[in-house]
């Protein structure tokens, strides 16, 4: 599973491409306004009139049962676990999961560097699936120790047995040539090759109990940051949808597919320089994803 078109790779999904390919392969700041007692108003206008004790202390309330109020969500008050498709205020519409996390507790396991002990359920499926995703996302796809590693963490001994020998060969040294790596995946001395996956929500498709499909919306980074790079690392967005089953080891996958988007309106944020998202990458660590 890798992050899109625009860089030659495949969009189906992982060992269903015609070359076996796997294909998972800014923000707006916000202004807060504190009181200002007797100073201007913090942008440069006009200087206002004291505000009384009394309106401080009003404004303090509000702000701290605000932070009450986002605590005691996040900790599942009002007696709604948040797996349940309902009882979400008519919020959302029918059949429609909360946008907001679930309070579930992430993962201590690890199969290999991919989370394990997902729970046998809804959750635990969207839980393994976003981190499936990821992983299969990853820099190490290209590197074949590290790919079957991942395929032997996130699919099924049977279908990982299948895709094994078509992403080697889909893997060549002539396409990660294409893509500025060497024979073993490595970038090039002062150069940082980029591939992350970035889950943005998950979607039960259904759940059978022992068998789920699951859908995940992720925006990746696809590239290589470097002097003379002429792929610099840029975004896409993509669906991934996965069908999972509950094995002896947990949630692994049997089969899986990719689409475009859905993909908001690029921001007027300015592109960064190479070396600035070579650091970022090399300083900023992923997350375990859990529903």
């Amino acid at each position: 599973m890798s992050a899109g078109d625009d860089h030659g790779y495949s969009d189906s999904g992982t060992g269903r491409t015609d070359d076996g390919y796997s294909t998972l392969g800014g923000t707006r700041q916000t202004r807060t306004r504190f009181p200002d007692g007797e100073g201007g108003d913090g942008y440069g206008g006009s200087r206002r009139p004291a505000r009384s004790s009394r309106s401080l202390v009003m404004v303090v309330g509000v702000v701290v049962l605000l932070i009450a109020a986002i605590a005691f969500a996040n900790m599942g008050g009002g007696g709604n676990d948040g797996a349940s498709s309902g009882g979400n205020g008519g919020g959302n519409k029918a059949g429609a999961a909360p946008t907001a996390a679930t309070g579930t507790k992430p993962v201590t396991g690890k199969n290999g560097s991919i989370p394990s002990g997902f729970a046998h359920d809804e959750q635990g499926a969207q839980s393994a699936a976003s981190n499936f995703a990821v992983a299969l996302g990853s820099v190490d796809m290209f590197k074949k120790d590290s790919r079957h590693a991942i395929l032997e963490a996130v699919y099924t001994t049977e279908a990982a047995a299948k895709l094994r020998d078509p992403q080697d060969a889909a893997y060549s040294g002539d396409f990660l040539a294409k893509l500025g790596l060497d024979a073993n995946g490595n970038a090039p001395q002062g150069s940082t090759f980029v591939s992350r996956t970035i889950p943005v929500g998950t979607k039960v498709e259904s759940f059978g109990g022992d068998t789920a499909t699951v859908a995940v919306w992720y925006t990746g980074l696809i590239g290589m940051s470097g002097p003379g790079s002429t792929d610099p690392v840029s975004t896409t967005w993509k669906t991934w949808t996965v069908e999972l089953r509950w094995t002896a080891n947990g949630w692994r996958a049997t089969s899986d597919s990719q689409k475009d988007g859905p993909a908001p309106v690029p921001g007027d944020v300015a592109a960064s320089s190479s070396d600035e998202i070579s650091k970022a990458v090399e300083e900023y660590g992923g997350f375990t994803y859990a529903r």
